[in-house]
């Protein structure tokens, strides 16, 4: 998995009828664009991650 600051990182729900969660990648910790990433979700939460095989990079548009 790699990342640079700015992409979107999409978590897939693990269970039926829990909604996906998305947020936005503030700071690559990890050499080389890998994890942890330190995001903000849309509620304006701000975490450390280190996400698994059920998420999904997004870059913007335009990279």
């Amino acid at each position: 998995m790699h990342a640079v600051a700015g992409d979107r990182i999409h978590f897939k729900s693990g269970h039926v009828g829990q909604p996906e969660h998305e947020a936005e990648i503030l700071e690559v910790q990890g050499p080389d664009g890998e994890p942890p990433y330190r995001v903000r979700f849309d509620d304006g939460h701000e975490s450390i991650v280190y996400p698994g095989t059920d998420c999904q990079i997004e870059h913007p548009k335009g990279d």
